[in-house]
């Protein structure tokens, strides 16, 4: 999955805020699948979406797709080991990792649907936009590549 140059500086003009940011750089700490950490799933899911989304030559909001797809798993904890009194994580995540970027960050309403709902259908509401669909996906192709070629 290559991006062009100039796609590539695109990515990095969206991403660098929020990867520059110390709350984000956390979700390196975070174990995701196997090897791989949260903040590097996150980014593997955004550079999948945005590619997903130039290659088809779909239209979208680009800038959200990519500012979601980062925060989609901001919940800031190991859901391995942690015992969540609020449920099972894949259940409640999403809401955590919104209530955790709607704290530092301005979103959007498409970011927002990014993050809710990114976990459809295990979770029960579909995501409203083509975005949080697009990123709903690459969350689940990431995922999979990641539990299953990237243990420890």
């Amino acid at each position: 999955m290559g991006l062009t140059e100039k796609e590539r500086k695109t990515f990095d003009r969206y991403a660098r805020p929020l990867l520059s940011n110390g709350e984000v750089l956390k979700m390196k700490r975070f174990p995701q699948h196997g090897r791989v950490s949260c903040l590097e799933h996150s980014v593997s899911v955004a550079r999948f979406s945005f590619w997903m989304c130039r290659r088809l030559h779909m239209p979208a909001d680009l800038q959200s797709l990519v500012r979601g797809a980062l925060l989609h798993d901001f919940f800031l904890y190991d859901w391995h080991c942690e015992h969540r009194d609020a449920g099972l994580h894949g259940f409640t995540h999403p809401r955590t990792a919104l209530k955790n970027a709607d704290r530092l960050f301005s979103l959007n309403d498409r970011e927002r649907d990014i993050i809710l709902r990114h976990m459809w259908p295990l979770t029960p509401h579909p995501p409203r936009c083509r975005e949080a669909f697009v990123v709903c996906l690459a969350d689940k192709c990431c995922s999979l590549r990641e539990t299953l070629f990237c243990r420890r």
